[in-house]
């Protein structure tokens, strides 16, 4: 089982800075970017919702108090030197995938009202809150609140009786988040954003899942949600996820092109489909079945790979558009040796006229070492947190930058 925990940024009444602070508009990009710094790969983390991070560690079952204590406390002194703007709460929350991603998007409303013990109107789980103060166990409805309700004397009989508070209207709990998400695609040799690639929130949480009807179940997903995000966002490229053996395989060949008849054909230029999973030993047929397949809704076609090593060299020129390199490596070590085999490697890619790119990039060196190396376009934590929808302008930089 994946540990997980929440964290939300939570400010006083009034929601404003004050003077000497982070503000509030800033907030996600500092927080996020400290959080990638501090939770290193293979663990997890990102941005969920407004001034809302999950952080994930899937090799354990808990997370350590005395750690996520220390954590809370530096980004609490980073955003609010003098503690008197706001408050860092870490809270883990033991649910499902569907009731951490609702427990993450709580308003800052219902956050307060939990911290305080009144629970919130979603599903019942397991809260630890965890401040730069304590470490405190918190019911999580309004249930469990009343059950653990400290019970009043009775007074004097003499006396009259008190009424009883009416309770408030509860809320009705805020709609989960939207299954996917966008990572913004910056173009190093430009200094600009161009693309937006659709992924699933999930993967914040947990490895994405092995098995092809799952992994096509996710892909039919994502299309159906890019389709949707196409009329309302004109800027750059969209990248559309595709699994390999799906690709290869009939059943699911049909169940893709029930979503592509949808995609509108003007809009073909600026798409591209992005197959993860790819081997090292995928054959030229193969690709070539992939590629006609697909070019009726897709002008682009980018191979998703492990291996920087990636035999580029036996594929014929304008077959694919680009190669994207997966950062795997637990440690630095092994992360940058990658970025440089496949840099290693340019000449050759640009004989073919063939873009690189890396995803994952998760540090300041990292990216840099991409810049260095040549690599045309880079995705991941520290070029963008997971957005709500696509990229609107090709302007900003890099968090790692900022």
């Amino acid at each position: 089982m994946t540990a997980i925990a929440c964290l939300r940024i939570l400010f006083n009444a009034g929601e404003e800075s004050l003077p000497g602070e982070v503000p509030k508009s800033k907030a996600q990009a500092v927080a996020d970017a400290f959080l990638k710094s501090r939770w290193r790969a293979p663990r997890k983390c990102g941005a969920v919702a407004p001034l809302a991070f999950v952080l994930a560690d899937n090799r354990v079952t808990e997370l350590d108090p005395s750690e996520m204590q220390g954590l809370a406390a530096e980004l609490e002194q980073v955003l609010f030197p003098g503690k008197k703007g706001g408050q860092v709460c870490l809270m883990t929350f033991e649910g499902d995938e569907t009731a951490v991603l609702k427990f993450a998007s709580l308003s800052q409303q219902d956050l307060a009202g939990l911290v305080a013990g009144k629970g919130y109107a979603g599903e019942a789980g397991r809260v630890h809150v965890i401040t730069a103060e304590a470490v405190e166990a918190v019911p999580s409805t309004p249930a469990e609140a009343k059950g653990q309700a400290v019970e009043i004397p009775l007074a004097d009989k003499s006396a009259k009786p008190a009424k009883a508070p009416v309770p408030a209207k509860a809320a009705p709990p805020p709609p989960p988040p939207a299954q996917t998400a966008w990572w913004g695609v910056y173009d190093l040799g430009a200094d600009a954003f161009a693309a937006s690639l659709i992924g699933m929130r999930a993967d914040l949480l947990q490895p994405p899942p092995e098995d092809d009807d799952k992994l096509l179940k996710r892909d039919l997903v994502c299309l159906t949600d890019a389709q949707v995000a196409l009329k309302a966002s004109p800027f750059g490229q969209i990248l559309v996820p595709f699994g390999f053996w799906n690709l290869t395989t009939p059943s699911a060949q049909d169940a893709y092109k029930s979503r592509l008849s949808r995609y509108p054909l003007d809009q073909q230029p600026r798409l591209v489909a992005t197959i993860y999973g790819t081997p090292r030993e995928a054959s030229l047929g193969m690709l070539q079945q992939m590629r006609a397949f697909l070019k009726g809704s897709f002008a682009f076609m980018d191979l998703r790979v492990d291996d920087p090593t990636f035999p580029i060299h036996g594929l014929p020129p304008e077959l694919i558009d680009s190669v994207t390199l997966s950062l795997t490596g637990e440690t630095e070590f092994d992360r940058m040796s990658t970025i440089q085999r496949f840099a290693e490697r340019k000449t050759v890619y640009d004989g073919k006229g063939v873009l690189q790119g890396v995803a994952g990039v998760a540090t300041r060196a990292e990216l840099e070492a991409c810049r260095a190396g040549g690599i045309a376009r880079v995705q991941g934590p520290a070029i963008t947190t997971l957005l709500d929808k696509p990229l609107a302008a090709a302007e900003g930089a890099p968090i790692a930058l900022g």
